[in-house]
């Protein structure tokens, strides 16, 4: 019976060298951009990661590039109040989104972030794929579907990757994965894989590599 939403093989020996190849590249912090008006020119292929706040996009960015702290990694929630843009060597870019849900921030500050992270998604034309981050330890959450609905409504294929694996025990993993499943099938923009990841530990980030390095 096959699976729906099967986890990412890993990728073959030529996929693996391309990501790697992608990802030795130079990373740079580019801008934080506040306002669409503020947005580096569409001129390359660009992949983003979206996520409720504390989820470790920062620190899978980090993780991907080779980094510590070319993404700022915080325990505080809502931290990333912009959007923020990074080169992948000359022909990428990786976009840092804030957070979205629980922030300890002003509601209007939150509200102003959040309407830029709407507009993002759904008028970047450059835009590849969405990664939509989700705590291998909970599952998704109801603030994660509206993001997943949105890029529904925007055309937008987005991939789920749950973070934090090195947190969730073996036998607490099927029912979590059955959840995610469940819930991505109502989704009509989800990709119909999973990348499963630990920024710690390494799981995972070689497959993500190889993913990014595919989309032109």
């Amino acid at each position: 019976m096959q699976i729906s939403f099967p986890l990412a093989a890993p990728p073959d020996a030529a996929t693996t060298e391309r990501g790697r190849k992608l990802f030795a590249g130079q990373s740079d912090f580019v801008k934080g951009v506040v306002a669409m008006s503020g947005l580096p020119p569409a001129d390359r292929p660009e992949v983003c990661f979206a996520g409720r706040s504390n989820v470790g996009k920062s620190s899978l960015i980090n993780a991907l590039t080779g980094r510590k702290d070319l993404a700022r990694a915080s325990n505080t929630p809502g931290r990333t109040q912009e959007i923020n843009f990074f080169t992948q060597g000359p022909s990428h870019y990786l976009v840092d989104l804030p957070g979205y849900g629980f922030a300890k921030a002003p509601l209007d500050v939150v509200a102003k972030w959040q309407a830029l992270l709407k507009q993002y998604l759904a008028g970047r034309v450059s835009l590849r794929r969405a990664f939509v981050l989700v705590d291998f330890r909970h599952g998704i959450k109801p603030v994660d579907e509206e993001i997943m609905t949105l890029l529904d409504q925007s055309a937008v294929t987005f991939q789920c990757v749950l973070t934090k694996a090195d947190k969730v025990k073996d036998k607490d993993q099927p029912a979590v994965l059955a959840q995610v499943r469940t819930r991505l099938a109502t989704h009509p923009a989800a990709y119909p894989e999973l990348i499963v990841t630990s920024s710690e530990k390494g799981d995972g980030i070689a497959t993500l590599r190889s993913t990014i390095a595919t989309l032109e």
